[in-house]
């Protein structure tokens, strides 16, 4: 989590999801990409990050971008 705040340069918030494949790992990360006022208000973003089997960063893009209280439309 911590690399991808470097990488990024946004606030993480937390993994929601780990998956096992062949390759290694893929690991959902939600990161806080701008911060309003009020907190409801905030930009997030999933990053869709892949590990080897090593748990070695390969490569990480952005998957979704949403605000914080945004329900409708999200699959996640």
């Amino acid at each position: 989590m911590a690399q991808i705040g470097d990488l990024t340069g946004h606030d993480v918030e937390g993994v929601i999801s780990v998956e096992r494949n062949d390759e290694g790992w893929r690991v959902g990360v939600e990161v806080v990409e701008s911060h309003r006022i009020p907190d409801s208000a905030d930009i997030l973003a999933i990053y869709e990050v892949c590990l080897d089997e090593d748990a070695e960063l390969v490569s990480y893009r952005r998957a979704e971008r949403y605000s914080r209280g945004q329900t409708v439309g999200r699959s996640r």
